[in-house]
């Protein structure tokens, strides 16, 4: 590249990075299952969308990018992290990582635009990029809940690098065991669920940590599929949970999941409503 161009690209960084962001945005609303239905399964033609615990803390989050909703997201913001996200599955259709994350800046009774934190004063109700700093010392990396790897477009990929998809994951875990069970996933689903509609949730459960004395640091992660036919019947389900360090991942049912969260979380939890078990 002549330094003519290296120059022009270096002052059009800048404003290429605003543009993207401009395209960036979600919406903070009452109850997602009505503003973004479509990322819960719908089994027998019943929404059934994962349990939304009660309190002023939990948010409900539609993810937009470009004007196209990509996915849903609990956020809890008294531990900084998300509870889970949702999601349709529609194969890998590939997409390349960025760097930039963004935070949500109506968490802090601001602005619809999802943005980079320097535009976002007073940031309390939600990670930042700072809390994850010094990885090699703590150990924990930004786990994306629904993650690059099951993106169906590289607009989808983009629209994952919110810190309210994120929450701090083992970095050996995090491409280690976890990344097993993503890729797992994602072939189960290709392989049992084509042609047909696949719906994913992953979460976490809070820990007894803090990362930076701000954020919870998750003791599980887990995440469940449910694949219906074209009739909305289940044709296939399952369901994985695995403590946040690089040891193999449990296998289970769906059923066997909600008992288990409904222990972790000490209150009734469903992914799928009682459905897809």
């Amino acid at each position: 590249m002549s330094l003519f161009l290296s120059s022009i690209m270096t002052l059009l960084t800048p404003v290429l990075l605003l543009l993207a962001l401009s395209g960036c945005s979600s919406e903070v609303v009452n109850d997602f299952t009505h503003t973004c239905p479509q990322f819960f399964a719908n089994p027998g033609g019943t929404l059934s969308p994962p349990t939304v615990f009660k309190g002023s803390n939990y948010k409900q989050i539609c993810q937009i990018l470009n004007n196209i909703p990509e996915y849903a997201t609990l956020y809890d913001t008294a531990n900084r992290i998300p509870v889970y996200s949702a999601y349709k599955f529609e194969g890998r259709k590939g997409g390349d990582r960025q760097g930039n994350w963004y935070i949500e800046p109506q968490l802090e009774d601001k602005g619809p635009q999802m943005a980079s934190e320097s535009n976002v004063k007073h940031i309390n109700n939600q990670a930042v990029n700072a809390d994850y700093k010094g990885t090699s010392t703590h150990h924990f990396v930004k786990g994306h809940l629904a993650p690059v790897l099951h993106a169906t477009s590289q607009s989808c990929a983009n629209a994952t690098f919110t810190l309210t998809n994120a929450a701090p994951q083992n970095d050996k875990f995090n491409n280690g065991e976890w990344k097993k069970i993503e890729n797992a996933v994602a072939k189960t689903l290709e392989k049992q669920c084509k042609g047909n509609s696949a719906y994913i949730v992953t979460g976490v459960v809070p820990g007894p940590d803090k990362l930076n004395n701000r954020v919870n640091i998750p003791g599980h992660f887990w995440t469940a599929y449910c694949c219906l036919d074209n009739n909305l019947k289940e044709k296939a389900s399952g369901a994985f949970i695995g403590e946040n360090k690089n040891v193999p991942v449990k296998e289970m049912s769906v059923k066997e999941l909600d008992r288990k969260l409904s222990d972790e979380y000490g209150k009734v939890f469903r992914v799928f409503g009682s459905k897809c078990n």
